[in-house]
């Protein structure tokens, strides 16, 4: 009985979350209602005010996110993509599955440039999926690249999430970036690995698409359109990863830098910026109000005992460290079929963390190293909630855009790459270096 409050707490929550209440509402709603329930002081909910203020509304790290979302709305719209995908497909058509690597390429290449999911995925679908669906690749391949080509978008620094993680969990965000950076790889080397594979042993699921004659050098095509992205990684990167810029102070220097490729592009409209605009609005306002809720709910939920229930559960199975990594990267997984990232973020992680920390896994790593290794397999983790059916966004993001292709045949496509994505995850657990080896040699911590 001592546990009573906090688990209705979370039955409240899940119950609020699926019969379709906005999220931030129910987060905050039940923290209200359960700290009269659960006779808190009064003064109690004016701390959770001065919080709320204290660590979001004034917090100088989350202003990132916003100008992060406009950056890469911009470059959705500045045709950019367009232009690589037909240079990229010009240098690997010629080749089986040459069209569907070109895809994860660019996913890769746009993913470090904006990591927006939804942009990509979308921007991705209209460009290439009629074009492979002509040159009769199979539709699950087709599809399945897309969808999990245009969610390394929220692994690959540049990333939102990893500016939330990085706040959440009290970790510098160049940190992040920079752990996050081999994982992305990985992942994206994973696809690339995967298409060729299928294509060798079922050639006709991925053609060889016929090179076009008489079309320029394409050595000159190639520079000029990866110069352009490539310009916006160094300036977002390179100054977070040389000190020279924090990653607010960055995300500001890449808007600036999208902007001027836009106009260079003769792309920079009022209704591409009218557009811009509003999507940055709509997105940074859903994140700030889950955060908000997030905050309040965690500090009745803590309030309540409910890390101490959190605690008691898990260490009631006795599995060791690894044992209980693998259960809380279980428990994430499996919300991933019903969550959107934002929401795991802010629910669970501020309550797994903790536990991590304290854990000897005979890695010879801190507390803050162990915790950047634990939020670089969560970042992997959640980005695979985006595939995972019933509910991954990736999946309902390519509906919209896959004429013809039904929703069993964009979930069978899918199963593939997730589990190359738990492959990856796997591998990131296994290898803690290839996540700390770039952070701990570049910045020496």
């Amino acid at each position: 009985m001592e546990y009573i409050l906090p688990l209705s707490m979370v039955i409240c929550l899940m119950m609020g979350i699926f019969v379709g209440y906005p999220v931030a509402f129910v987060l905050g709603g039940v923290g209200v209602v359960f700290a009269f329930v659960g006779d808190l002081p009064y003064a109690f909910l004016g701390i959770g005010v001065s919080r709320i203020y204290a660590g979001v509304i004034s917090n100088w790290l989350l202003l990132a996110v916003p100008l992060f979302v406009f950056m890469g709305t911009l470059l959705d719209k500045s045709g950019l993509a367009e232009n690589l995908l037909y240079s990229l497909e010009r240098l690997l058509g010629g080749r089986r599955g040459g069209l569907a690597i070109s895809v994860a390429l660019l996913g890769i290449i746009m993913a470090a440039s904006t990591g927006i999911v939804g942009a990509s995925v979308v921007m991705l679908g209209v460009l290439a999926l009629p074009v492979m669906l002509k040159e009769k690749y199979d539709p699950k391949l087709a599809v399945g690249t897309i969808a999990a080509s245009g969610t390394l978008g929220i692994l690959i620094p540049p990333s939102i999430m990893l500016v939330l993680v990085g706040d959440i969990l009290q970790i510098s965000v160049g940190d992040l970036f920079l752990a996050a950076v081999f994982p992305g790889m990985l992942l994206g080397g994973l696809y690339i690995g995967y298409i060729i594979f299928i294509s060798i042993i079922k050639p006709d699921v991925a053609p060889a698409v016929k090179k076009r004659e008489n079309e320029g050098s394409l050595f000159l095509a190639l520079c000029r359109d990866l110069f352009a992205p490539l310009a916006l990684i160094l300036t977002v990167l390179g100054t977070i990863a040389t000190g020279v810029a924090t990653p607010t102070e960055a995300a500001g220097l890449g808007v600036i830098c999208a902007i001027i490729l836009a106009a260079i592009n003769r792309k920079l409209t009022y209704q591409n910026l009218k557009t811009c605009v509003l999507e940055t609005g709509r997105t940074s306002g859903m994140i700030l109000a889950v955060l908000v809720g997030a905050t309040l709910f965690s500090m009745v939920f803590k309030g309540l005992k409910g890390n101490g229930m959190i605690e008691a559960a898990i260490f009631s199975f006795d599995f060791g460290p690894y044992g209980t990594l693998l259960l809380l990267l279980g428990i994430i997984f499996v919300l991933g079929f019903f969550l959107e990232w934002v929401e795991i973020s802010f629910i669970v992680l501020p309550l797994f963390a903790p536990i991590i920390a304290n854990m000897d896994f005979g890695l010879g790593l801190t507390p803050e190293q162990q915790l950047l290794w634990f939020a670089m397999l969560v970042a992997i983790n959640l980005q695979t909630s985006f595939l995972t059916p019933p509910f991954g966004y990736a999946l309902f993001y390519i509906k919209g855009v896959a004429k013809g292709i039904n929703i069993k045949t964009i979930y069978r496509a899918i199963i593939p790459f997730v589990i190359i994505q738990v492959l990856g995850l796997a591998i990131a657990l296994i290898w803690p270096q290839l996540t700390l080896w770039l952070p701990l040699t570049i910045l020496g911590e």
